[in-house]
């Protein structure tokens, strides 16, 4: 009888593959990429963005909104800007609530604020609402009537120095979270996280 030489090829094994095929390779590189991209865009928006003081991205409640527009009447002029705009939430309520108001938001993450700039297009108010990309320490606050602030506890001294040296002496001031360390408050609604604070540098 003949023995099977264990060496030699045997004719009906199959030939294992050398490697992966050139549509699976595509395939794993491209999810892999856009995976990568979505990571870079959440991260914008959860992660904080580079500041001085650290101001991270926290979206304001449908209470807070409540409470800060409680402090815009209906008929009010003038302009506004939100500190910290974030994902523009503030700013476009803020539009839709007082039909003359002019609303600005200034935050540096870019990403929140194409967000915000298509929120306010979608919500028609494109026309009185501007997001600018900016550091907050830097921008150019001395035009406006009224200032809505979501900030933390580190940066409000700093930002309470800021508002009284360059603001007008007749802006309402709307802080939310975190009051003002030095100045009085005119008003408050207390509701626990949802807390807002109203002054008036014309009182102060």
């Amino acid at each position: 009888m003949e023995l099977l030489n264990e060496s030699a090829p045997n004719p009906l094994a199959k030939t294992p593959k050398s490697g992966m095929s050139t549509g699976g390779k595509i395939l794993i590189a491209a999810t892999g990429g856009v995976g990568i991209g979505l990571s870079i865009v959440c991260a914008s928006f959860v992660a904080p963005a580079f500041r001085r003081i650290c101001l991270p991205y926290v979206p304001a409640t449908t209470e807070q909104i409540q409470n800060v527009l409680s402090f815009l009447p209906k008929n009010s002029a003038g302009k506004l800007l939100d500190i910290g705009s974030g994902d523009g939430r503030i700013v476009v309520a803020a539009a839709q609530h007082c039909g003359a108001l002019k609303a600005d938001g200034v935050e540096l993450n870019p990403w929140l604020v194409y967000y915000s700039r298509l929120a306010a297009l979608r919500h028609s108010v494109s026309k009185r609402t501007r997001f600018f990309r900016r550091d907050l320490w830097k921008f150019d606050i001395k035009d406006y009537n009224f200032v809505v602030i979501f900030g933390v506890e580190q940066m409000m001294q700093d930002l309470e120095h800021k508002l009284i040296a360059e603001c007008p002496h007749n802006t309402k001031i709307i802080a939310c979270r975190f009051p003002l360390p030095s100045l009085e408050h005119v008003k408050i609604i207390e509701d626990g996280v949802n807390t807002v604070w109203f002054y008036d540098l014309n009182k102060s």
